[in-house]
């Protein structure tokens, strides 16, 4: 079970660019990584499913009320990416927006949901839909409820 005391412990993405731009968010408490160019990301850790190692990653985010949103979109490969596949074996996730951690609750959003966020994150993204025309998978759009 990931909380975001995790943040400081986990392994890194195995992406090398990913994983330095992880560091430096970390290491500057948000203040480098946050936003760029209009883009803001946030830091999630999950627990691997096999290992129950922590892992973190870095993730482009919206919000939706009080909840933050990311895409599972492994840049329209076949398989969902492997931190998606952690949070629905194991949905507590520790988060850091900026310089604020949390602990969350993950899910997938329901379709409904997903008709409104879609497009929203794809505004911000617009990669996210040539993303979906690469693949026959329906992408994930997840959900981060924050428990704390």
């Amino acid at each position: 079970m990931a909380v975001a005391e995790d943040l400081d412990r986990a392994t890194d993405s195995k992406w090398d660019w990913v994983a330095e731009q992880t560091r430096s968010y970390l290491a500057t408490n948000g203040a480098e990584g946050h936003e760029s160019n209009g883009l803001y990301t946030l830091l999630l850790v999950t627990t691997g499913r096999k290992t129950g190692i922590p892992r973190r990653t870095c993730l482009i985010y919206g919000t939706s009320g009080d909840e933050f949103v990311v895409v599972a979109s492994k840049a329209g490969a076949d398989e969902d990416p492997e931190w998606f596949k952690n949070l629905e074996a194991e949905p507590s996730v520790g988060v850091q927006v900026g310089d604020r951690r949390f602990t969350a609750r993950a899910r997938v959003a329901a379709p409904d949901e997903r008709e409104t966020l879609w497009p929203q994150m794809a505004r911000m993204f617009p990669l996210y839909d040539e993303y979906a025309q690469k693949t026959d998978r329906v992408i994930p759009i997840v959900v981060l409820t924050p428990r704390n």
